[in-house]
């Protein structure tokens, strides 16, 4: 009984100091809050944080109020407790807790936001949800992909969208043969022919050429557009037809790495045309079934000769047998 009147006091002060944190966790967590949401459009990012602000000074108010209570073995085996119990519960979901660090990460440092394309490790696609674990994407087929927080924060992040703007690289090869400074203005105006929004007018054509292959002229073809892949892949297709009419029409020569044989494709010109033209010539069918008669009659001569040369020599040998016979009689 004594022991319980010189421990009143001491309640009074736990339950004082508890008051006061408590107090103080709603006026820290909405503090907090405020503040979180200046950095981040997410408001489950600011409550959250402000949850994990509560939590502390709530945990700071019972140390101190079991602290005034003189109940200090207490606290120390508490806060073992929670040492053993927050290192177990560390192994055991490492990896979601990593998730949910880059989860943090992502948005407060912005590196893509909803809508924008991007390409980290393996993925390329659409940006659809950002969650504090996980992250929703969608691939260029319309497949779903989840991936984690943590492997996109360990890895590159590629954002396609985030500039506005994105630029289409063309490589195209020439006969080395051809006049490069037309070459050069035919492309250029090829491409400058594209309109908005397939190409940015206000950035001009980069055209430079690259490096000798072989026979060929290779040259790199740049210039910009919008950042939305449809509008990539569209602007794309169109300059590669517009320099390929382009090229046409003036008989530019755009040689590939690989020789094609041409065996009398409709408009074309067939092989046998082509090595008369080069004075190789090829013998006609006609003359093939000449060829092919005489030489089977030429086999078919010698076939006989063959032969008749056989028989002459058994012809021989019998003749040579009788007359063994009559030399010894």
């Amino acid at each position: 009984m004594i022991d319980a009147v010189k421990m009143l006091p001491n309640l009074v002060v736990a339950i004082f100091v508890l008051a006061i944190f408590w107090f103080a966790t709603g006026l820290a967590g909405r503090l907090v809050d405020r503040l979180v949401s200046r950095f981040t459009p997410y408001d489950n990012i600011a409550r959250l944080t402000a949850g994990f602000g509560r939590l502390m000074i709530v945990g700071i108010g019972v140390i101190l109020a079991l602290s005034a209570m003189s109940l200090d073995r207490a606290v120390a085996s508490m806060l073992a407790g929670v040492g053993i119990v927050s290192i177990a519960i560390g192994f055991a979901s490492k990896d979601i807790a990593g998730d949910y660090m880059a989860g943090f990460l992502i948005h407060f440092t912005h590196p893509f936001r909803t809508g924008d394309i991007i390409k980290t490790g393996d993925f390329f696609g659409y940006v659809d949800a950002m969650e504090l674990r996980v992250t929703r994407c969608r691939t260029q087929q319309g497949q779903r992909v989840i991936i984690p927080n943590r492997k996109i924060v360990g890895e590159e992040i590629f954002n396609y969208t985030i500039s506005g703007m994105r630029r289409v690289d063309l490589t195209i090869g020439i006969d080395w043969a051809e006049d490069l400074p037309r070459v050069e203005e035919l492309s250029v105006k090829a491409v400058e022919s594209l309109e908005e929004p397939l190409r940015d007018s206000n950035r001009q054509v980069e055209f430079f050429y690259e490096k000798f292959d072989g026979t060929n002229i290779n040259f790199s073809l740049r210039f910009w557009t919008k950042p939305e892949q449809q509008t990539y892949l569209k602007a794309t297709s169109e300059a590669v037809k517009a320099v390929s009419q382009a090229f046409k029409e003036n008989k530019v020569e755009m040689v590939s790495s690989t020789i094609s044989l041409d065996f009398g494709m409709p408009g074309k010109h067939s092989l046998r045309k082509q090595l008369e033209d080069l004075s190789l010539g090829l013998p006609s069918p006609g003359e093939k079934l000449e060829e092919g008669e005489k030489a089977e009659e030429q086999e078919k001569a010698e076939e006989k000769q063959t032969e008749t040369a056989t028989a002459k020599e058994k012809n021989k040998e019998q003749e040579k047998e009788e007359e063994k016979p009559e030399e010894k009689a």
